[in-house]
This record gives structure tokens, C-alpha cells and sequence, in this order.
């Protein structure tokens, strides 16, 4: 098996616009890179002078992702939200299995339209655009954009008049780890008024989209907020609109998701929401979407961080362990500032042995109290604040799975340490 890395300084690239190396490596990656996730850390930490954190990024988990999406939402074209994870190869494979992509930004539009993407099957889903992102998306034929406000309604009509609007509307999202109804979303009260600001403006308003905030808690949020969207439509139609869109957002569970919430039960209550207040027989016009991010990547991305030092606090209970790793909060595991998650680690090598990769996160009661934290100077750069673990050694790895999510894409080089790079594998020939 031949393990293919790439640097994560070209992760926000397109993949025609990597240095011809790299392209050559992502071409054999998918070829060739067929192993277990399992193999891949091994054979990387097996390298001389292994030392740098990096991601293994299983393409074949996205791709079964995509397979359980189109078994449970049929009806439900994913449009994959591409803040989330830009990997070029990530989003190579979703336009290749068929997704549509949530695009925030000039930089997201032109990745996914260098990989070929139709407009057709591109949103530019930010309530608020810059007006240099906007006329970008008017030549580049992207139609489809959201508004929650007047103003934005007025930049379109000056700045890109055949626009496909799409009303953003406020949810109840008070159950959820991110609350974007701080930011955006139209109250009920004032969606009419919107609506006929429109049509006095001439921008064609073409559907509803709603947002249950990212780690949604309750996939109850889904059949509140279609119902809440089913009345703007109603809105729409008594001024004589005819809305062909139906965008139902984020907040979709990855696997293993942290929230214990499934995306089953979420599928199966927003299913049964979109038939009672979409019926096919009278809303087959309407177009559905949604805009799932951590679904499709969670799952797909594991991190392995070494361990560069560590010190042995005394305690009147026996020895507790600081061990200090190159990653951190910083860099990838920002999710645990900006995204509320707790990753656990397991251990991957023990005083130089390997461990089984299937340990459980935590160690046994015979571990000793540990803590885990990134390599800045800064004191708020922890991991894991306490937990129990076998004692380790320096050079000794430690695995983080789940890590695909909102983690590689807003890392940062403070105290000058690099962004952790990517290995990737191919466990069910996605890329063949």
C-alpha cells in the first residue's frame, strides 16, 4: 500500500491548482491508497524521524456517508457545506458522488467551480456578502444566494439582478451547541415584509432556507423548522410567488457524533416533516436540499499528535502526568474553542510499543491521572484537562479520531508550529 501525504498549507486549494507533485501524489493516493485507516498510522510513524502530527482522511468514510444520506433522505439533495472542510480531495470525491456544495465566500465559489461544479448545484449561503463576492458569483453564473435583511435584498437587485434569492428564516435553534439565530435569520414578524420587498424590487425570491444551529441537540428542531418554512411559503403564495426551493441547512450528526444524537432519527423526523408539509402530490416543483458539513467528515478524519515532552507532577495519591503533544488548540484542535467539543484521546504507542488501535479512548483504572496539551506558550492551549493513561514516553503517539470536522480549516501558525498534514486512504475506492 502506498500512503500518500500532502500539505496541509494546500488543503483550502483546488486540486488543479496543487504544485505537479502533489497532484501526482492525490491521483496514486486514489489509486493506490486502499489500506485501513489503521495501516495508514502505522506505516506514517514508522517513517525516520517521524515526529509532526497528521491526519489520516479516510475517503472511503465519505463516501459511505454519502451512500446512508442518499438511503435515508432520497428526497434530500446534500449541498456539502464546504466551511467545514475544504480537502480538495474531500470535495472532489462529493462532486464526483453527485453533492451540491453551501459555499460562505468568493474563495469557496471558485474551489468547488474549478472542480467542475455546476452552478446549478451551488449556494452561495451567506445572509451578509461582500459586494466584490457578489458580482463574482454573477460572472461566474451562481445564482442561488441567501438574505435575511432589506439591504441584502437592495445589493442583489444593484449587483446581480437575475439572482435566485432564498429567504433565511429563524429557527428555534436554542438546543443547539452553535446558535446561528444570533447572527442570522428572519423573524417570523417581518418574512411578509421581506416578501413584498422583493417583488417591489424584482428580485426573484425562490424558496425558504432555515439553519438548526451546528450540533443540533434534538432532531425535533428539523420538523419545527420545516413547519416554520411551510409558512413563508404559504406567504409567498398569497402574493402570488411561486417558491421552487426548500433548503433545510446544517446541524446534521456525524458518526459517532458527540451529542449522542443519530443521524437515523434526525432522517426519519425530517422525512416525515417534509411529507406532511411538502407532500409530494402538491410540492413536487420544489426542489429540496441541505447543507451538511460535519456529516460527511467527521467520521472521516483521525489525528495522530506525538508526544514532544512531559513532566511527572507528584501527588499525594501517586504520580500524575502533563504531557505535551504538537498540536493544539491552536492549530487543529480549535474545534474545542470554536465548535464545544471534548476529543478523547487513545493511544497509539506505549514506551515505543504499539497498542492495539481499537483501545478504548480512555485507559483502564491502573492508568495513572494525565493531562494533554498542545505545544504553545499560551496556558489555555489543553486538550484533554484530566483523564487516565497508561505512562507514556516522550515520542510516544497518541490518536484522536473524529477530528474531520471545523478543525484543519481554522488552525492557525501561532508560535510558528505547522498546520498537521493529511495522509490519505481509500477504503472503498471512491477516487478510482
Amino acid at each position: 500500500m502506498q500512503i500518500i501525504a500532502t500539505a496541509a498549507t494546500n488543503a483550502d486549494r483546488p486540486l488543479h491548482e496543487l504544485p505537479p507533485k502533489l497532484q501526482a501524489c492525490a491521483a496514486a493516493s486514489s489509486r493506490q491508497s486502499s489500506g485501513s485507516v489503521r495501516q495508514a498510522l502505522y506505516a506514517a510513524i514508522a517513517q525516520p524521524d517521524a515526529e509532526d502530527a497528521f491526519f489520516v482522511a479516510d475517503l472511503g468514510e465519505v463516501q459511505r456517508q454519502f451512500a446512508q444520506w442518499a438511503q435515508l433522505l432520497p428526497r434530500v439533495q446534500p449541498f456539502f457545506a464546504v466551511k467545514c472542510n475544504p480537502d480538495p480531495l474531500v470535495v472532489k470525491l462529493l462532486a464526483r458522488l453527485g453533492a451540491g456544495f453551501d459555499c460562505a465566500s468568493k474563495a469557496e465559489l471558485q474551489q468547488v467551480l474549478h472542480e467542475g461544479v455546476a452552478p446549478q448545484n451551488i449556494i452561495y449561503a451567506h445572509p451578509c456578502k461582500p459586494a466584490s463576492h457578489v458580482r463574482f458569483a454573477r460572472a461566474s453564473g451562481v445564482e442561488m444566494m441567501t438574505f435575511d435583511n432589506a439591504d441584502e435584498l437592495i445589493k442583489m437587485q444593484q449587483l446581480h439582478p437575475g439572482a435566485k434569492a432564498v429567504l433565511r428564516i429563524l429557527t428555534d435553534d436554542s438546543g443547539s451547541l452553535c446558535q446561528l439565530g444570533l447572527k442570522f435569520g428572519a423573524a417570523s414578524e417581518s418574512t411578509l415584509e421581506l416578501l413584498r420587498t422583493a417583488q417591489r424590487l424584482g428580485v426573484d425570491v425562490v424558496g425558504v432556507s432555515f439553519h438548526v444551529g451546528s450540533g443540533c441537540q434534538s432532531e425535533a428542531a428539523f420538523g419545527d423548522a420545516v413547519m416554520r418554512a411551510r409558512c413563508v411559503f404559504d406567504q409567498a403564495a398569497s402574493l402570488g410567488m411561486r417558491m421552487t426551493l426548500l433548503d433545510v441547512g446544517g446541524g446534521f450528526p456525524g458518526r459517532g457524533d458527540q451529542s449522542g444524537l443519530a443521524f437515523a432519527d434526525v432522517a426519519s423526523v425530517l422525512a416525515a416533516a417534509l411529507d406532511c408539509h411538502f407532500p409530494v402530490s402538491h410540492y413536487s416543483h420544489v426542489r429540496v436540499i441541505a447543507e451538511p458539513g460535519r456529516y460527511f467528515v467527521a467520521s472521516a478524519f483521525s489525528l495522530a499528535v506525538n508526544i514532544v515532552a512531559r513532566r511527572c507532577v507528584a501527588r499525594a495519591d501517586g504520580p500524575a502526568f502533563m504531557y505535551y503533544v504538537n498540536d493544539g488548540v491552536y492549530g487543529s484542535f480549535n474545534c474545542i474553542m470554536f465548535d464545544h467539543q471534548h476529543p478523547s484521546p487513545r493511544v497509539l504507542t506505549c514506551a515505543g510499543q504499539l497498542v492495539d488501535a481499537h483501545a478504548k479512548a480512555a485507559s483502564s483504572a491502573s492508568g495513572f491521572e494525565s493531562s494533554v496539551w498542545g505545544p504553545t506558550c499560551d496556558s489555555i492551549d489543553c486538550i484533554v484537562p484530566s483523564g487516565r493513561l497508561p505512562e507514556l514516553q516522550v515520542g510516544d503517539w497518541l490518536v484522536f479520531d473524529g477530528m474531520g470536522a471545523y478543525t484543519i480549516c481554522a488552525a492557525s501558525r501561532f508560535n510558528g508550529f505547522k498546520i498537521s498534514d493529511v495522509v490519505y486512504v481509500d477504503t472503498e475506492h471512491a477516487l478510482l
